[in-house]
């Protein structure tokens, strides 16, 4: 074979592995909108839906479009390289604190991004330029992860490696395989955090633990790469979401964050997002801006304004971040309310036999149920139930009108009964 046509193959090989959870994934929504069964149900989506199953568009979203539409002064000028300035500010002081040290010394750099993806590929091509490897090019990701993670960091030359993450024998965190591998990494070793709602498991450490997570990193010098994709839309508080991202901060943690207002603020087609990258001095940050602006340039060179200047009226307007507060309550609470219905109906009502805590205990838009493969087959096949074959479901595909069925689909499933 010449070594054109080997080019070829591995390309191809590595093309159909990278899309193949992306594939099954659009498969599964293509499956489902074909299905004209009257009670079937989708709960691989990976977006906010509300209790009638239908988009949300947040009313502080509403309003602050209609400001814009009513600004006189609003223009359709390029934006600077690295995004609005007002957007980023506001950015940076939601994900670190008002109060940060980090914001208050002038050690934080931010930068609008294309949404988190966006900001996980610039700061991933930001570590592949100037990041001092002591070894190979490499960062470790939790198993399992955003599917998407392994093709971002692949595509700048940075090779994935999994630590361990997710338990299936208690549906939960593998915590003493997670320390050991922190500890025995080679020192300066990239790792890869969720900052709170762990996609896709919803298992997230507890503050013990994320304190002695720290505890590690800086023995052994890591990195700390957190991808924050669900800050208050997990819990309902935006602070609280954000607590272990300030507390590496705080504790002088070399890290950065990758920040999506797609979720959060419902924002899922503006690709609005953020980078913030925390080095140790003022100088540094400086330096970091300066290359930060390079890469930016080239490759997308301004990014687009509509979803920034809709989030830095929100975040910069005391009344509509009120109301904006109130809206990300009532998404969490709407999924959490959903978590502890199914986890009645199943325990209480139905019987279903094993335990179901962790429905419960995890947190965010998903879930892993701890069911087979066969038996989530089994839920689509029969009940017109579409999931993950991993047993991951979208806790917001659920509502007060399908739970039921969906609860006691999964009971018949599990005692075998189909």
């Amino acid at each position: 074979m010449s070594s054109g046509k080997h080019w070829c193959v591995q390309v191809t090989i590595y093309f159909h592995s990278s899309l193949k959870v992306a594939d099954s994934i659009f498969k599964l929504t293509a499956a489902y909108k074909a299905d004209t069964f009257p009670q079937k149900v989708n709960l691989g989506v990976g977006a906010y839906r509300d209790d009638d199953n239908k988009p949300w568009v947040l009313p502080v979203i509403k309003k602050a479009t209609q400001i814009l539409l009513n600004d006189p002064n609003l223009d359709h000028e390029y934006l600077p390289i690295t995004g609005l300035p007002e957007f980023t500010a506001g950015a940076v002081k939601l994900i670190l604190g008002a109060d940060s040290p980090a914001i208050a010394e002038g050690r934080a750099v931010s930068v609008q991004t294309i949404s988190g993806t966006g900001a996980n590929h610039l700061g991933a091509l930001f570590l592949s330029r100037f990041y001092h490897w002591d070894a190979p090019k490499q960062i470790y990701l939790s198993n399992p992860t955003w599917a998407n993670h392994h093709a971002i960091f692949k595509n700048v030359g940075i090779q994935p490696i999994d630590y361990p993450y997710y338990d299936p024998t208690t549906i939960g965190l593998d915590f003493d395989g997670f320390i050991g591998t922190l500890q025995s990494a080679a020192p300066r070793s990239v790792f890869l955090l969720h900052a709170c709602a762990h996609n896709p498991t919803g298992v997230d450490p507890t503050r013990d633990q994320w304190k002695q997570i720290a505890e590690v990193i800086i023995a052994k010098n890591h990195y700390a790469f957190f991808d924050c994709a669900y800050q208050g839309f997990a819990s309902g508080d935006l602070n609280n979401d954000a607590w272990a991202v300030r507390y590496f901060v705080e504790k002088g943690v070399p890290m950065l964050v990758c920040q999506s207002f797609a979720k959060n603020a419902g924002l899922y087609g503006e690709r609005i997002g953020a980078l913030h990258i925390v080095p140790p001095t003022k100088e540094a940050a400086d330096r970091v801006k300066s290359q930060l602006s390079v890469l930016q340039r080239s490759e997308i060179s301004n990014p687009p304004s509509y979803g920034a200047r809709l989030v830095s009226l929100i975040l910069n307007d005391s009344a509509l971040f009120a109301d904006w507060n109130r809206d990300i309550k009532t998404m969490a609470e709407r999924i959490i309310f959903m978590r502890n219905e199914l986890y009645r109906l199943l325990t209480e009502e139905l019987k279903t036999p094993g335990s179901w805590v962790h429905i419960i205990n995890q947190i965010g838009m998903f879930s892993f149920t701890g069911i087979n493969p066969s038996q989530s087959q089994a839920l689509i096949d029969t009940f017109h139930i579409y999931l993950t074959a991993n047993g991951r479901i979208s806790m917001a595909g659920l509502n007060t009108h399908n739970i039921r069925y969906f609860a006691e689909s999964l009971d018949k499933v599990v005692r075998g009964q189909v």
